[in-house]
């Protein structure tokens, strides 16, 4: 479903991606995993087209991703986003809803809000809190407000960044769960990027390690403790000696 060649990007001096090739099947969950720094979140918005690479190729489902009807390409893509990204203003459905309140799939009003009741309770969120601002919202619940909203639109592709920063233990754990059961649910294609190796074992199909902007290691998360792979090995085992140097 997206394939990635070669993507090469350097902001400045800087040089984020360095031949990042990578390919996640139709109706997986592929989870990247890697240090701060390391471009997981650079490889995203260059998918997205929020950030243009040097040189390399993006197909999503076998066409070039830079060319084409740009409203259409990203109907197809639904982001959870590390913040939330709520708009503060707005009551919780029609933050759910905003795609089809202002974007490209417009509803009459009262369609929209039914959808994003029903996109809330999907995610284990009370109808009433559809009135609620995302400030009245604990954490937890405003991740899933995110979560709803980016399922409202019924997308292809799910991006997830750092869908459990910030959550308590249990909570993370129920946001992971509902995470893998709506992508199965959905048979949509996922791609989401941690640090949380709970997260990880959670909601992954296949791993990815990136390092210094190249994968160092990609296979099934079934793999993923037998690797070999020292870079790999020293992330998921959080040891401070090994390949990859920490910041002093």
């Amino acid at each position: 479903m997206i394939e990635l060649d070669n993507l090469q990007k350097r902001f400045g001096e800087n040089r984020v991606l360095r031949g990042l090739t990578l390919n996640v099947e139709r109706g997986t969950s592929m989870v990247i995993i890697g240090g701060s720094g390391t471009g997981k979140s650079v490889a995203l918005k260059c998918i997205l087209g929020l950030v243009t690479p040097d040189s390399g190729t993006i197909k999503v489902d076998g066409q070039d991703a830079t060319t084409g009807d740009r409203d259409a390409f990203l109907a197809r893509f639904g982001m959870l986003f590390q913040g939330g990204a709520l708009f503060d203003s707005l009551p919780v459905w029609q933050n759910v809803a905003f795609r089809h309140l202002r974007g490209s799939l417009k509803k009459p009003q009262a369609e929209a809000r039914e959808l994003a009741i029903e996109k809330l309770r999907r995610v284990g969120l009370k109808p009433e809190t559809a009135d609620q601002l995302p400030a009245e919202l604990s954490g937890g619940m405003q991740k899933r407000v995110g979560l709803a909203r980016a399922i409202a639109a019924d997308p292809e592709i799910i991006f997830f960044d750092e869908p459990t920063t910030g959550l308590d233990p249990i909570m993370a754990g129920v946001i992971n769960d509902l995470i893998r059961e709506i992508v199965v649910e959905m048979g949509a294609t996922a791609m989401t990027i941690t640090h949380d190796m709970t997260s990880v074992r959670a909601i992954a199909d296949n791993v990815a390690m990136l390092h210094e902007g190249v994968i160092k290691w990609t296979g099934p998360v079934s793999q993923m403790d037998a690797s070999g792979d020292p870079y790999l090995d020293q992330f998921i085992h959080g040891r401070a000696e090994g390949p990859i140097a920490a910041v002093r």
